[in-house]
């Protein structure tokens, strides 16, 4: 008996040795399934802009420098500024000597201003746009909010109000706060504006739908500030990844580079094709362990883009007018008819991975609030009504990812497809006898079968 009780212990023993050995590769294998891509950056991301569908993630949720990717915040208030009529193109700017003492640091992306010289919005947002000037960019901000110190509060609570998270801005160019010849506007002096991969991703998702004109300028190549004058500078985008520039690529129309010493070599990529628009972010991108540079952003990007257009496609998952099996009718209660037809106004479109379309099934959400205590609507009930709302979820339960975490991008609609009309005084009160005395037949009923 003692022996057997042996064998066991034993047993035991060794296949906790054999788990224990299993395990390190278990955890090895599930990492290289969440980095496909194996980006060499601190953080990544790569999202479908319309619906913001997360198709690839690196700690995007982790904080960290943005650089001069800021200025996709300063498009965004300036382009706003412009569309509520705040702001003209062709409003003139007086340099300040903090704008002007900045334009003058050449270690610095920098258009040259004159102390004493005007230059009209327009030429401004240029500037920053295609060349990341940050004098140019300071300018901008004493434009809109009369100082870059007001300016920062609104670039604050923009992204409040766009729902970002994981981020905090203490000027309006990216530069870290020492460069800024003493005038820097929050912050501590050696402090620099940060965000996470997400909260990027999703600022500039808000700026190419909310305000597409800015890839007219964003996808420029090349320009010169002031032609024909003594003060001309050639401008050349940093966004080398533009088709006609050194790491061309199909379809790249923007977005917006970045770089200092603390957040490193940083890139938001925006490009097309055939209908189908991608946002990637890299943060602190790298050629190996230990360094970065211009090329490695746009390497890393490269492998995302590639991603995406190669693995993925749109797809239409539920039709327009789609009646969920089972559940394509509710009760109406006082009502000419007993119960109403109900159906989804739109299609519902996302972008899935290649051969993934019916890995996804619809679901029906149904405004409580307008069903009574035993889940009927109430007549009159007319055609058109919302009456709810049609998603979808993954049939493994699986989540989808968005940027949003309670997007409502990927759902429509669903309404009522036909009228009820609220029965009359008349056929409520035959109803009501016919009930009453319906009442009555079956508990005779069920008394006379009780008989027998």
């Amino acid at each position: 008996m003692k022996s057997r009780g042996y064998r066991k212990i034993i047993a035991c023993f060794l296949s906790l040795i054999m788990i224990l050995g299993i395990l390190p590769n278990v955890h090895s294998a599930s990492a290289a399934e969440e980095d496909v891509l194996s980006i060499n950056a601190d953080a990544a991301i790569l999202v479908e802009a319309e619906t913001g569908r997360i198709l690839y993630g690196k700690n995007i949720d982790k904080v960290l420098g943005i650089a001069s990717m800021t200025k996709m915040m300063t498009e965004y208030l300036l382009l706003e500024a412009i569309k509520e009529g705040k702001v003209s193109w062709d409003q003139e700017y007086a340099v300040s000597e903090y704008a002007w003492k900045v334009s003058q640091d050449t270690n610095l992306s920098n258009v040259h201003l004159r102390r004493d010289g005007t230059y009209n919005i327009k030429e401004l947002y240029e500037a920053m746009t295609i060349y990341s000037a940050n004098a140019a960019t300071i300018g901008i901000a004493e434009t809109i909010a009369g100082s870059e110190t007001n300016f920062v509060k609104m670039m604050n609570e923009k992204a409040e109000e766009l729902g970002l998270e994981d981020f905090k801005f203490v000027n309006s160019s990216g530069l870290n706060n020492k460069d800024l010849k003493g005038h820097h506007p929050a912050g501590n002096e050696d402090e620099e504006n940060v965000m996470s991969a997400r909260a990027t991703a999703k600022l500039a998702s808000a700026l190419i739908n909310d305000f597409p004109e800015v890839l007219e300028t964003a996808s420029t190549p090349r320009k010169t500030f002031r032609e024909g004058t003594e003060d001309a500078i050639k401008m050349e985008n940093w966004n080398w990844m533009l088709p006609e520039l050194v790491y061309g690529y199909e379809g790249v129309d923007g977005l917006k580079t970045g770089t200092t010493d603390f957040a490193g070599y940083c890139f938001t990529g925006t490009a097309e094709r055939k209908g189908t628009r991608y946002v990637t972010v890299v943060m602190n991108a790298r050629d190996n362990d230990t360094s970065g540079s211009y090329k490695s952003r746009f390497d890393e990007t490269k492998k995302m883009f590639d991603y995406g257009f190669a693995n993925f496609g749109a797809e239409e998952i539920i039709p327009a007018n789609y009646q969920v099996k089972d559940k394509d009718s509710l009760a109406v209660v006082k009502g000419k008819e007993g119960s109403v037809k109900i159906e989804s106004t739109d299609a519902i479109s996302m972008v899935v991975k290649n051969g993934e379309k019916d890995k996804f099934k619809p679901k029906l959400v149904i405004d409580e609030k307008l069903l009574n205590g035993e889940g009927q609507l109430t007549a009159p009930v007319k055609k058109g009504d919302k009456i709810g709302y049609l998603t979808i979820e993954s049939e493994d339960g699986s989540p989808i990812e968005f940027l949003s975490k309670d997007t409502k991008q990927v759902q429509v609609d669903v309404v009522a497809a036909e009228t009820v009309e609220k029965a009359n005084w008349f056929i409520l009160s035959m109803r009501g006898i016919g009930g009453f005395f319906g009442d009555v037949w079956s508990s005779v009923s069920s008394t006379v079968k009780g008989w027998f």
